[in-house]
């Protein structure tokens, strides 16, 4: 029997039922997701925003088991400079997409929440949040990037039959295919050439001659996803982040304080 996710997030929610569960100890989650960021030929701009809130979703639902989780609204504009050239894709600058990371964050922080997990589904964004979050207290808030973990990336290498790969690629439309398969138009899937470089720089669809030229805008070759792929990458993900949550919610702030410490150069 489907769990009713949607009684995780706030924007659903009276301001009061926010308030309530924040003083009985809710912890907190802020998804970040593009919603204007080209995803192929086959998949749509808000591919991102989809996988962070199902994610989220389902994330706030396995902690719920030991205690409550409230997500927040989805930020939908970051640093994606490499997709600007394609029509409807946006990109905030680092300095904003950073503040924006921060005072958002650090809102949640200071409105009660005691534990704050920030999943990121981007790879640009990357730096940046981890900068961001810096500046807040390390004992509250978690950085959870959707792709690290020791499963995913090992059911990902057993999977992948693509040569090369990393943006509306075989991975990520197995995984749309296997959240959203409505949204996926196999049809129009495309595969990428193959670049010159494992991680591309600013992709073109406009000059062929370029090193990072794609016409569709994928990086990897879509067509040989699968939702059986997409099955399996979302049972490792979620297994992952959810060890990864589970461990931050349980620490003290002892921890983070040796840990801090520790990394003191003597």
């Amino acid at each position: 029997m489907e769990t009713d996710t949607n009684r995780h997030f706030i924007e659903r929610m009276p301001w009061d039922e926010v308030g309530r569960r924040i003083s009985d100890g809710a912890v907190g989650i802020l998804p970040i997701g593009a919603a204007a960021k080209q995803h192929g030929f086959h998949l749509p701009l808000n591919t991102d925003r989809i996988q962070a809130e199902w994610l989220a979703a389902r994330i706030a639902e396995k902690i719920a088991e030991k205690i409550d989780a409230l997500v927040w609204p989805t930020l939908t504009y970051g640093h994606y400079p490499a997709f600007i050239e394609y029509a409807g894709s946006s990109s905030l600058s680092i300095a904003t997409f950073e503040a924006l990371v921060r005072e958002v964050a650090g809102q949640i922080l200071s409105g009660g929440c005691q534990k704050l997990l920030v999943l990121n589904t981007g790879i640009s964004t990357l730096a940046p949040v981890d900068r961001a979050l810096a500046r807040l207290d390390s004992s509250r808030i978690r950085h959870l990037w959707i792709h690290e973990g020791p499963r995913y990336p090992r059911v990902a290498r057993h999977l992948a039959e693509q040569s090369h790969g990393s943006h509306a690629d075989e991975m990520e439309t197995s995984l749309m295919l296997a959240m959203a398969p409505h949204l996926v138009d196999m049809t129009r899937a495309e595969a990428s050439p193959t670049l010159d470089k494992e991680t591309p720089g600013e992709l073109t669809p406009s000059d062929p001659d370029s090193p990072n030229y794609s016409r569709s805008g994928s990086y990897g070759d879509p067509t040989r996803a699968t939702a059986a792929k997409g099955e399996a990458l979302l049972a490792a993900m979620l297994d992952d982040l959810h060890e990864q949550a589970a461990a931050f919610i349980a620490e003290g702030p002892d921890a983070h304080r040796a840990a801090a410490m520790h990394s003191v150069p003597r």
